[in-house]
């Protein structure tokens, strides 16, 4: 069972990178967390450039979501909403509709942030984003505010509830993965 980790932050030493290496340690066995790192090299999305012919950053993304039973996202939040960087990766997945890459797909949402709220207004926009493309987003989500106090040593989360609550969102996304489902025509 493999997850596709995307974290919508480009900065090193990302509170969202880190909570993506917290859940693949929580993954039930069985599972594994690949990370997707090109993020940063895909292009604006121009659907000129898409007729002709994928570049090469996009034909990868989107291929690792089409590899991945599952995909879990960790998101920031920028002015209330998705970072552009993820938003755009998005935008390249989920075309061409509707046999895009993530039709059908499993997805989990979560977010971490230096604010109290844990970037929760970008997972609920991220969910809706995903909903029209076409993907299953998980309703469960882990809003992890105050981000720079949240991680111990060895980057697992200090908090034994918050710990609890990210295994059970990665064991419902592997559920989900490993469901049936029939898609709609």
């Amino acid at each position: 069972m493999r997850v596709l980790g995307i974290s919508g932050s480009l900065r090193r030493g990302s509170y969202n990178a880190a909570l993506l290496e917290a859940a693949g340690r929580l993954l039930p066995p069985g599972a594994e967390l690949v990370r997707y790192e090109g993020l940063r090299d895909l292009p604006a999305y121009d659907e000129d450039l898409d007729r002709e012919g994928e570049p090469g950053p996009v034909a990868r993304l989107r291929s690792q979501i089409a590899a991945a039973d599952a995909v879990l996202i960790a998101t920031p939040e920028y002015n209330a909403s998705i970072p552009g960087a993820l938003k755009n990766a998005i935008d390249w997945a989920s075309r061409p509709y509707p046999e895009n890459a993530l039709r059908g797909k499993p997805v989990a949402v979560i977010g971490a942030s230096t604010g109290i709220f844990g970037a929760v207004w970008a997972q609920a926009e991220l969910r809706k984003v995903l909903h029209h493309a076409g993907a299953r987003p998980l309703e469960e989500e882990l809003a992890l505010g105050t981000a720079a106090q949240a991680f111990g040593p060895g980057g697992e989360l200090r908090d034994p509830e918050l710990r609890e609550r990210l295994g059970a969102i990665v064991a419902a996304l592997v559920r989900e993965a490993r469901a049936p489902v029939a898609l709609a025509a």
